[in-house]
């Protein structure tokens, strides 16, 4: 059996954007200029960039890459592909280090590309958790270390995570909130579930008030020991979490409090295409693929929270 990576788009540039193109323009190329689809021409001649196209509608030349992640990348289309392939593929994630010397990239370059592969792999998908009564956990966690905050309480100086998994679809959706408190977690539980939900949580105190809103609010004892009650637990959406601190503390090790909501989005991304749900490495790669328009990220953006 053949190596997923022995495929031609992988190696060879041409073949990479011609597999580009496909995914990006299903339906033949669009101007990012002008948003026109024809009378565009693919040039032609030697000493033509590869994958260039012109539009003789507003007269100007672009390429796959305008207008997407890999917008003004000097690595090649192949190498990126290579990439999202080991990011998709990748349970845990891979280090950028790892990603440097797997592709023969300074670990800059890796990093970055790593950045904007994660920001290609946030969904912001608004279609509401527990539609037609499904059940939908959530929970809250934390991780890693907020900059220049003193251990001061049992949770005060890490950062904060809100989890939330639609039993019925296996979806996740994870938030980074600046404190777990009610007033952060209400807004983002109201707007991502369906009042039709039924809504399973811990017995933290804030979540008594927002149990009042969803058609039914289970909860399990944790301090009691009491971990699943019939179908209510929070075991699934803490799976989830497990997943996620594995890959942090295990391959990445150290995440920036301003960085973590693409890490988040990774995690996010892997879980709701795991091979549970038919996605296996290939169809997460094409996934990310298709993710890839609208979301250039400059380096200096990439430094700072976008």
């Amino acid at each position: 059996m053949a190596s997923k990576l022995s495929s031609k788009h992988f190696h060879d540039e041409d073949a990479a954007f011609a597999y580009v193109e496909a995914r990006v323009w299903p339906s033949g190329p669009t101007c990012p200029h002008c948003g026109g689809v024809e009378r565009i021409s693919k040039m032609q001649g030697q000493s033509t960039r590869k994958g260039l196209y012109k539009c003789y509608q507003c007269r100007k030349p672009f390429t796959v890459r305008m207008g997407t992640i890999f917008e003004s990348s000097k690595v090649a289309l192949h190498i990126w592909l290579q990439a999202m392939y080991l990011v998709a593929g990748s349970k845990k994630g891979i280090s950028s280090h790892q990603l440097s010397r797997t592709l023969g990239l300074t670990v800059k370059t890796a990093w970055f590309l790593s950045h904007r592969i994660r920001e290609a792999m946030r969904e912001g998908d608004l279609a509401p958790f527990g539609a037609g009564g499904g059940a939908v956990e959530v929970d809250e966690t934390y991780i890693g270390r907020k900059k220049g905050k003193p251990i001061r309480g049992a949770y005060h100086h890490k950062m904060a995570v809100l989890g939330l998994v639609d039993r019925e679809s296996g979806r996740a959706r994870l938030f980074h909130v600046t404190q777990a408190s009610g007033g952060n977690i209400q807004p983002i539980v109201l707007d991502n579930l369906s009042r039709e939900a039924r809504l399973m949580t811990d017995q933290a105190m804030m979540y008594r008030k927002i149990g009042r809103e969803f058609a039914e609010h289970s909860s399990v004892d944790h301090e009691a020991k009491e971990y699943v009650r019939g179908d209510i637990t929070t075991n699934t959406v803490e799976g989830a979490f497990s997943i996620f601190k594995r890959g942090m503390r295990g391959v990445y090790q150290h995440c920036a409090e301003k960085h973590l909501h693409r890490y988040l989005a990774e995690f996010e991304f892997r879980y709701s295409h795991r091979e549970a749900h038919g996605d296996d490495d290939e169809a997460r790669a094409d996934r990310i693929l298709k993710g890839v328009v609208g979301k250039r990220l400059t380096y200096q953006p990439a430094l700072a929270r976008a």
